[in-house]
């Protein structure tokens, strides 16, 4: 072939960072003035409905949902089942079953630690990982979609349904907790103080909010991960790691103050917004750490992804 038709060939397969920083594709044949097909536009490519209408078809999505919402039932009927709860016991599981409100606490403190965090992990370990598996990643790239827009589009998809797995459980555990238990008023767990079921529910809110923070480190993790391997178990377990070794430093005393800045420390600082006297001062320093954490390894995932090469 002669140098100047190799000149004119577009590289389909080398999917190197050849995106113009403004959005535009370079080095495609019958561009415009600047590069791109006539009528291309890189604010076009790939729409989040499409990406959100893929996932959606996705089994393990499905999966995932059907779990999440099942889980507080099976709950409801393992109350129901097994013995009473200690009487005069003020720990949260004896509690789960004075309220709806209680319930819904006690079903989020259970699977906060690893049903939400490997639902956060999928969602967001695998939706990269998963195209390179399948080498449908070098076609998107070659349609061409900028490297930038790529990534943002699918990590927005990706937040959106790990937010939703986090706002799922905890709405229907305290919908059948309540159909269960009954609407009554919260016992704080730890004081066997009581506070009106009304004034405990804008304060739910917080919690659902703080458990989404909390799950922003595992949710950045594995989006890295994602973006830096082709095996989609590899990202998954690997977030899910994190958190298990945090947890296990977590319960090293001789660690200290040093403790604080490990990805979990904070992650039940939510359970004093049901407290009488609320302190959100737990919750600030666990959402400054998660944020940081979390800001810091996007970046990195966006740095990686573009230099990586795609093809190999």
């Amino acid at each position: 072939m002669s140098g100047a038709a190799r000149a004119t060939t577009p590289d389909m397969t080398s999917t190197g960072p050849k995106d113009d920083p403004k959005g535009r594709a370079t080095g495609t044949p019958g561009g415009t003035a600047h590069g791109g097909a006539p009528g291309y536009a890189a604010g076009r490519t790939l729409p989040l409905r499409v990406e959100i209408v893929r996932q959606l078809r996705r089994r393990r999505t499905a999966v995932m949902f059907g779990l999440l919402l099942l889980l507080p039932w099976i709950l409801v009927v393992a109350f129901e089942l097994g013995p009473a709860g200690r009487q005069g016991g003020l720990r949260l599981s004896d509690l789960a079953t004075q309220s709806g409100l209680n319930f819904a606490a006690f079903s989020l403190s259970v699977s906060a630690n690893f049903l939400l965090v490997v639902a956060v992990a999928l969602f967001c370990g695998d939706t990269v990982a998963s195209e390179a598996s399948w080498s449908s990643l070098r076609y998107l790239l070659a349609a061409p979609v900028p490297r930038d827009r790529l990534l943002r589009q699918k990590l927005i998809v990706a937040l959106g349904f790990s937010a939703a797995a986090v706002i799922c459980l905890p709405v229907m555990a305290l919908i059948a907790g309540t159909l269960a238990f009954g609407w009554n008023d919260i016992i704080v767990p730890g004081t066997g103080e009581t506070i009106p079921a009304l004034d405990v529910l804008p304060r739910f809110g917080i919690v659902i909010g703080y458990a989404l923070v909390s799950q922003l480190v595992v949710a950045a993790l594995a989006f890295l991960l994602s973006v830096s391997t082709d095996s989609p178990l590899g990202a998954v377990g690997g977030a899910v790691g994190l958190v298990i070794v945090s947890n296990i430093l977590q319960a090293v005393d001789t660690l200290g103050s040093v403790r604080e800045f490990l990805p979990t420390y904070w992650n039940t600082a939510w359970m004093d917004a049901l407290a009488l006297d609320m302190d959100f001062s737990g919750m600030i320093k666990g959402t400054s750490v998660s944020v940081t954490y979390a800001a810091i390894l996007i970046a990195f995932a966006f740095r990686r992804f573009r230099r990586k090469d795609v093809v190999s």
